[in-house]
Order: C-alpha cells, then structure tokens, then sequence
C-alpha cells in the first residue's frame, strides 16, 4: 500500500499535492474570496437599522422578487426545452443539423448588448413579433424572462448532450425486452442518468440568469416596482454614489443566491448517489 502510493506520487503529472492546494486556495482567494469580502466590509460600515433600511424598502423588494423569480423561471423553462433540445441533437439526423447545433452556442458569442437590442426589435409593439401578440412584452417582466431564458439555453443543452451521448442504447434495448414502454424506459432508466446533468445546467443557467445585466436593460423598461432589476437597482446605487447601500442589496443577492446553488448542488449529490445506488 505504501509502495502504490509512493508511485502515485512520483507519477503524478499535476505539482504535488501542497503546491497544488496552495495555488488552488491563493487564486480562489484572488479572484473570488477577496472581492466578496469587500463588499461584506463596506456593508459592515452600515448599522444594523441602516441595512435593513437599505435592502427592505418596496422599490429593492419588487426587485428581489422580479430578479429571482424571473431567474428561477427561464432556468426551469431551458431545464426542459434544453432537454428536448440535447435529445434532439444527439439522437437525430436531419438537414443543417450542425448549423442547428452552432446556433445553440449563439447566447455564448453575442454580446450582451447586442442580443438586448435584438430582441427588444423584436418583441416591442411594433416589432415582427410582438405587433402579432394581443400584449405587451417589451418593457415588462414578460420581456425580462424572455431575456434570461435566451442566454440561459445553452448551459443546459451542453451540460445534458455529452452525457446523452454517453448513454448506451443497449439500456433502452434491455429495458424494451423486460416490457417497459417508451415513458417508462425515460423515467426509469435514462432520467436517473440524465439527472444529476439536468441539475447542473439548471443550476448554471439559474446562476447566469441572476446576474444579467447587459441583455436585461433593454427589453426591461427599467421602471420601478415593474420591470426593474436588482443588478440596475445596484448600478443606480453606485451612481448616486450610494456605495454601502449599493453593497448591501449586493450581500443580500449573494446570501440568497448562495443558499439556492447550495440547495441545487445538495440536489446534485443526492442525484448522484441514487443513481450509484440504482447502478
């Protein structure tokens, strides 16, 4: 056992394992650790009345409510059109199917700007599809949620294709002989697999989707108690040169979004182990 190790060791292609944790831990802290806690600390220069003063007023209110679920929605919507999409792709051919399959990574490549403009032509009143709609979707929470669901896409459909592609079709042929239907082979025997993917490009798109800002703008109108959201909300704040209060509606969509991927990864883990389980 000793000796196995020793050979790993001296094998190992990556640093050892101390410079490997310590460079690990000194860029986390860089990039992510060091920027956060900045803005716990200008927040700690708030009283407590003060905070909550600052984070709870209707206007900060309607845009946690407008941001997270707007958020929510478009992740759970590209969760299951996502899907289709990824199923589609990898077990179908058809005509201009890699044109079909480039195009998904569209949300990627185009600037965030670029694609609010768009589809603000598009679904104003007098665009080419919102003058066929019997109500308004520019500059309403309808237009924020169309927004969140476009660039939030294709975290789902490149999370669940590989893993599709992965999947053996001799598990649907044994099923298909031990009599189960289509569905119940679906349910049963791809979607424990399929899951714990699902569950990360849920969680991707919903995280990607809280902090829009550039494709957001546009489309919403930004009015207040309506269409405004919480990352405006926070650039209205550093422009008024707000910055403690600007930093407090921060830390409170931190603590919240925290929470949420938190709960999603817990999700993932167990996903994970029933399928170890199922397998």
């Amino acid at each position: 056992m000793l000796l196995s190790r020793t050979l790993l060791k001296r094998h190992s292609v990556l640093p050892g394992f101390d410079i490997a944790l310590g460079f690990a831990l000194l860029y986390i802290s860089l990039i992510v650790l060091i920027p956060l806690s900045a803005a716990f600390l200008k927040t700690f220069t708030l009283t407590w009345q003060q905070f909550i003063d600052a984070t709870t007023t209707p206007r900060v209110l309607a845009s946690y409510r407008l941001t997270f679920g707007a958020s929510f929605l478009a992740a759970l919507v590209n969760a299951v059109f996502g899907l289709v999409i990824a199923w589609v792709l990898v077990r179908y051919r058809f005509p201009f199917k890699r044109v079909i399959d480039a195009l998904v990574d569209l949300p990627f490549a185009l600037p965030t700007a670029v694609a609010g403009i768009a589809l603000t032509a598009i679904w104003a009143q007098n665009g080419s599809l919102g003058q066929h709609l019997p109500f308004k979707v520019s500059f309403t929470p309808i237009g924020v949620w169309i927004a969140l669901v476009f660039i939030g896409l294709p975290f789902v459909v490149r999370t669940v294709q590989p893993v599709l592609e992965d999947v053996s079709r001799e598990l649907e042929e044994a099923a298909a002989t031990l009599g189960a239907s289509r569905w119940q082979t679906f349910r049963h025997v791809l979607m424990p697999i399929v899951m714990p993917a699902l569950l990360t490009g849920f969680a991707l798109a919903f995280a990607r989707a809280l902090g829009e800002y550039g494709s957001v703008i546009f489309i919403a109108g930004n009015m207040p108690m309506v269409s405004e959201i919480t990352p405006l909300l926070i650039i209205t704040k550093l422009e008024q040169y707000d910055y403690a209060g600007a930093t407090a509606i921060a830390v409170v969509m931190l603590v919240v979004s925290f929470a949420m991927l938190l709960t999603i990864n817990l999700l993932q883990s167990w996903a994970r182990r029933r399928q170890g389980g199922l397998a």
